[in-house]
């Protein structure tokens, strides 16, 4: 796989008014982050061994799992995520990239070329909303017993 730079930002983008759009690869890289969070199916983002270190002390790292590329105004992205079992795998990765690609042009406009899933790991853990809650068993309603009239 190969090593995507990181650290640089997007070429300006001209405006009309003379000014320019410059989006850094940790934006493009959190807005990814965040529609992969929202698709069916993922049970988190895989991220480096640093990403990993980081988290141990508390830095939270919202771009984890993700790399982004831009050149020539194209964006091509590389998630590495983690699905749940019983998922289709092949679903939830084209569910993925649409979720992607969609909310990358959708908020900065660049036009985005690829976007690749790694799928790392299945994760054999019920999502949180799916889990079996235990329900408690109801009471039996109490019946009202009018006192007759005479």
């Amino acid at each position: 796989m190969e090593e995507l730079n990181q650290e640089a930002v997007t070429p300006e983008e001209p405006v009309e008014d003379g000014g320019k759009i410059v989006f850094a690869n940790d934006v493009i890289a959190t807005i990814a982050a965040l529609a992969a969070a929202d698709v069916d199916g993922v049970a988190g983002m895989s991220g480096t061994m640093a990403e990993g270190i980081s988290e141990l002390f508390g830095k939270k790292n919202l771009t984890k799992g993700v790399r982004v590329e831009v050149a020539d105004s194209l964006v091509k992205v590389v998630a590495c995520v983690n699905i749940y079992y019983g998922y289709k795998i092949q679903e939830v990765c084209k569910n993925l990239q649409k979720a992607i690609k969609d909310a990358i042009e959708t908020m900065t406009g660049l036009p985005v070329v690829s976007v690749d899933a790694y799928v790392q790991s299945v994760v054999f853990e019920l999502p949180k909303e799916e889990e079996a809650v235990p329900e408690e068993p109801e009471a039996p309603e109490a019946e009202v017993v009018e006192p007759e009239e005479d």
